[in-house]
């Protein structure tokens, strides 16, 4: 223990404050300055300290590290990626799925976590609409509303994706509660598409989201992000016609363009524009990237203080173990330290991208590696060779979207770069699935063929277009980005394509999977604590 050492003068003064002022009874009178009560907002400092918290909470879902292998969840045991030797545990039950049973860790974390979020956001709404709100235009309350709503929506989106039926709550839980029921899909479906429509009518234009934050940032939240957000859920919803209406509205606003030439910190060296976009330090929009919708933030905790929560895994998880072999060193032209706890499935590594795709160029799925030890000169720039397992773990042909050194941290165990959540190739993307279940092919095709012109890809044509190449087409365009199990369970089709294109060629193969795995368990510490109502399990598990 830390003695600290005082200024015994400075105490004595105190002192005597202290004795003259206990005289008075004022000074028995109490004055918390915090509690277990519930939360009251009333000023426009406390809605916005609140709003800036909505982002930090939802980074720390993002950045979870106290299970590494969290990362791996979204992606192994599905068309795109498989788990390696070096797991860390968390992701078992997701390609071993006779082990995803209601006590997973997984899925009761990501249960909590969400909950929170939305209390949180509910905090914010229910404290705008009371009476003891103050010095607030009704405008002002409306875009601070929508704000929270918007994070509402979203982490009901996962929630619903997810779990199917979940509880609604529409206001802050203000003490124990043990009588929870889920209500019915559609019930949540409403409430998503209400708290989206509010959101996409009163949250700023991206543009006036940097004149508030005085032209530093365009982290917060904007109208498109609510857009974007709302044509998935009406996909989800089976309301395809209503999903194009509202991606289409993202595209025609104009406010976006794809990344078609090279721009930003290392433009000058090899790269090409596709790359560009995922350097630190390009991630953004007032950095140059004019395709993202929704960067969330995230500062180098060693130069800003709280400028990152958590210890981000991303890196590590996608990244080789290239310096594990004699004569590779550390390099940032490398990624940094990775330490490869997925590896990108056969099908994606050697039958997904056609020739010429610059979404597979050397820049962007880094499949060979050269000696770059200088005091190994008789290995200097050689190839390095492709041996046994090696392959599979420490020179895994891997994404190079989360690649990330920073001098203040060797060992690579955080990653600082922003999470870009939502861009113009998505949108496109989302667009042409709409299209394509409306039997629009001409259509479909023609918004996909924007993203293979930028890719230098082969043009498709409307005849190509179902359902399976535009799953193709997102894991060509959002390898690495995207939370590929979210989109195959909003699709219901992880079963058939984890089977179908990632089969038994993996060191740990996708196993067990049936169609009671399009829903994740709800948990069952969830279901025993709530006593007094029944929370019904998925079936299956």
């Amino acid at each position: 223990m830390i003695m600290k050492k005082y200024n015994i003068g400075l105490i004595a003064v105190i002192l005597i404050l202290i004795g003259a002022a206990s005289c008075k009874k004022s000074f028995l009178a109490e004055k918390p300055y915090s509690a277990y009560s519930p939360l009251t907002l009333t000023d426009s400092l406390g809605f916005e300290a609140a709003l800036a918290g909505l982002y930090n909470y939802q980074s720390t879902i993002l950045t979870y590290s106290g299970r590494q292998g969290w990362p791996s969840v979204w992606q192994v045991g599905t068309d795109v990626a498989n788990a390696t030797a070096n797991q860390e545990g968390i992701e078992i039950p997701y390609y071993n799925y006779s082990l995803l049973t209601a006590t997973d860790a997984a899925a009761s974390y990501l249960w909590g976590k969400e909950y929170q979020l939305i209390n949180n956001t509910n905090i914010i709404i229910d404290g705008l609409d009371a009476p003891t709100a103050k010095g607030l235009t009704q405008t002002g309350k409306n875009a601070m509303s929508a704000e929270a709503r918007f994070f509402r929506a979203y982490a009901y989106n996962t929630l619903a994706t997810l779990y199917g039926k979940v509880p609604l709550i529409l206001h802050q839980v203000t003490g124990a509660k043990i009588n929870f029921t889920r209500a019915p899909l559609s019930d949540v479906n409403n409430q998503i598409v209400s708290d989206l429509t509010y959101a996409t009518t009163n949250l700023p234009d991206i543009e006036a989201v940097k004149s508030n934050t005085k032209g530093k940032m365009y982290g917060r939240a904007n109208k498109y992000m609510a857009m974007q957000l709302l044509a998935e859920v009406y996909l989800r919803m089976g309301k395809a016609d209503l999903a194009e209406v509202q991606a289409q509205a993202v595209i025609n606003s104009g406010k976006f363009s794809l990344i078609t030439s090279r721009y930003g910190i290392k433009a000058g060296l090899p790269g090409d524009y596709y790359s560009d976009m995922f350097q630190y330090g390009n991630q953004r929009r007032i950095q140059g990237n004019k395709e993202a919708i929704w960067v969330l933030e995230q500062e180098n905790p060693s130069t800003v203080v709280g400028g990152n929560t958590d210890n981000a895994q991303q890196r590590r998880v996608w990244g080789a173990a290239y310096y594990q072999i004699s004569g590779m060193v550390l390099a940032d032209s490398l990624g940094g330290r990775g330490i490869a706890r997925l590896r990108l499935s056969n099908w994606v590594l050697y039958g997904l991208y056609p020739p010429g795709d610059i979404r597979n160029s050397k820049y962007n799925i880094r499949r060979n590696y050269y000696y770059n030890d200088p005091t190994k000169a008789s290995l200097y720039g050689k190839p390095v060779p492709f041996t046994g397992p090696d392959t599979l773990f420490k020179i895994c042909p891997s994404t190079t979207k989360w690649g990330q050194f920073d001098p203040n941290d060797t060992f690579g165990y955080a990653m600082i770069k922003d999470f870009i959540l939502m861009r113009l190739g998505e949108t496109y993307l989302l667009l042409a699935e709409a299209q394509v279940l409306q039997g629009k092919t001409v259509q479909a095709a023609a918004n996909i063929n924007v993203l293979r012109t930028r890719a230098n890809a082969p043009l498709v044509t409307p005849a190509q277009m179902d359902m399976n190449f535009i799953l193709d087409e997102r894991a060509r365009e959002l390898i690495g980005e995207e939370n590929r199990r979210m989109t195959l369970m909003r699709t219901g089709t992880l079963v058939d394509r984890a089977t179908r294109l990632n089969g038994n060629d993996a060191v740990h193969p996708t196993t067990g999977l049936t169609s009671k795995n399009l829903l994740l368990p709800i948990p069952l510490s969830e279901i025993q604590l709530n006593k007094d109502a029944v929370l019904d399990q998925n079936p299956g598990y």
